[in-house]
């Protein structure tokens, strides 16, 4: 059975066939990485070259599957994240943080239910060009964030605190490429290589009795198509927040992502393709000064390749590009960024990889974008301003980049 076969499944990116086995296997991945990341171009929180040791989205996992007989199989999976750099990090505990669900797969297709990959998030990692779509190139750096406001996820409560900044070496991925908690997922059976995904985030914070009108609910939708060489998809993910943070406009913000991306292999090569567009509804500023923004939107495009340069070795490279953000309609100048990677990796045997890469987030003027996966730390805590972004002891218009060496280990 192919490890993650359920959580691709679930986001769209596999089959949906009934398995034989009964017992349990064991899985993860081990990667490490030496890391020289540097902030610069902003006189107000330049960070020298500085290096780390990353445990890059490293897991620890556990599947199985029972034939119940009548085409019916029962499926399950923990997954956990494990960081093995810093063990006195949150990262270091075990538990449930990854996809981990449990479920029933027959001709009708796969149902799950638990802490799970959507088809949006799915579509991102799809086409990143990195093993595992993570370090400090990966495209969630840019991906969905509409200029740095919608990073983080729901709590354990189901309640969204939202988000600007992101602490050095932490993840820092837009709501949109986090998984969603409390959720229940439907995955079709394919059909001449196309098949559907709908996710639901339950409702489960909502309020009774006079407690706050907290209700945060939201729903993932994907079409996928994979055949041969090609494969295509357009999802849409939409989120009511609740007023689980005033600082999104009390009970009425709602926010959105469309994506349409997709992928091509020929010969030795391969490209990607990604088109991102995030939107807030109701939105209403941080900054109470500033008051409410009504309708914001970003759109993100990306471009990616690889090249096996030998059987054993690949070239890979993407460049991504986030738009000014629009309010009402209007650009809001210089909020934008861009995404640069180039790298290499080569297998030392099927499970085994070396790889380096260099990468780089070029901000504008007004933006502060970091690394999506091991942020470098560029935003700590300012006041926002009239520009949507934090200022004061926040860096904004600065660069971020750095040379990753790594190891990556499959089991």
């Amino acid at each position: 059975m192919q490890k993650k076969l359920i959580a691709l499944a679930v986001a769209g990116l596999a089959s949906t066939g009934a398995f034989a086995q009964a017992n349990v296997t064991v899985y993860g991945v081990a990667d490490a990485s030496f890391d020289v990341v540097r902030i610069s171009g902003d006189a107000n929180n330049e960070l020298g070259n500085t290096t780390r040791v990353s445990t890059n989205s490293s897991l620890l996992g556990f599947k199985g599957a029972e034939a119940l007989g009548n085409g019916l199989t029962a499926v399950f999976q923990y997954e956990t994240a494990v960081g093995f750099d810093n063990t006195t990090s949150t990262s270091g505990a075990l538990g449930a943080n990854r996809d981990s669900y449990v479920g029933l797969a027959g001709g009708f297709g796969t149902v799950v239910l638990g802490n799970l990959t959507g088809p949006t998030r799915a579509l991102g990692a799809a086409v990143d060009v990195n093993a595992g779509a993570t370090g400090i190139g990966a495209n969630s750096g840019l991906l969905g964030k509409l200029g740095n406001n919608l990073i983080g996820t729901t709590d354990a409560g189901g309640n969204y605190g939202g988000g600007s900044t992101c602490a050095r070496s932490s993840t820092c991925t837009s709501i949109f490429d986090t998984r969603w908690k409390n959720a229940i997922a439907y995955v079709s059976p394919s059909f001449a290589g196309l098949n559907a995904t709908v996710a639901y985030v339950a409702n489960e914070n909502k309020a009774l009795h006079g407690l706050p009108a907290v209700n945060t609910s939201g729903y993932d939708v994907g079409l996928k198509y994979a055949n041969g060489p090609a494969m295509a998809a357009v999802t849409y993910n939409a989120v009511s927040l609740g007023n689980s943070n005033a600082s999104f406009g009390g009970d009425s913000t709602k926010v959105s992502d469309l994506r349409i991306g997709g992928s091509f292999s020929f010969g030795p090569a391969s490209i990607r393709a990604l088109f991102d567009l995030a939107r807030a509804d109701n939105y209403t500023h941080p900054n109470t000064s500033i008051g409410a923004l009504g309708k914001v939107t970003q759109a993100v495009y990306g471009l990616g390749a690889t090249f096996n340069v030998t059987p054993a070795s690949k070239l890979l490279g993407q460049v991504y590009v986030a738009r000014d953000l629009k309010v009402n309609g209007s650009s809001l100048d210089d909020t934008g960024a861009k995404l640069f990677e180039v790298g290499v990796e080569h297998s030392l045997s099927k499970r085994t990889m070396l790889k380096a890469t260099y990468a780089m987030i070029n901000n504008d003027k007004g933006a502060a974008y970091d690394f999506g996966i091991n942020a470098a730390g560029l935003n700590p805590a300012g006041t926002a301003t009239a520009s949507g972004l934090p200022a004061g002891a926040s860096t904004v218009g600065g660069t971020v980049q750095g040379i990753s060496l790594g190891l990556r280990h499959t089991f």
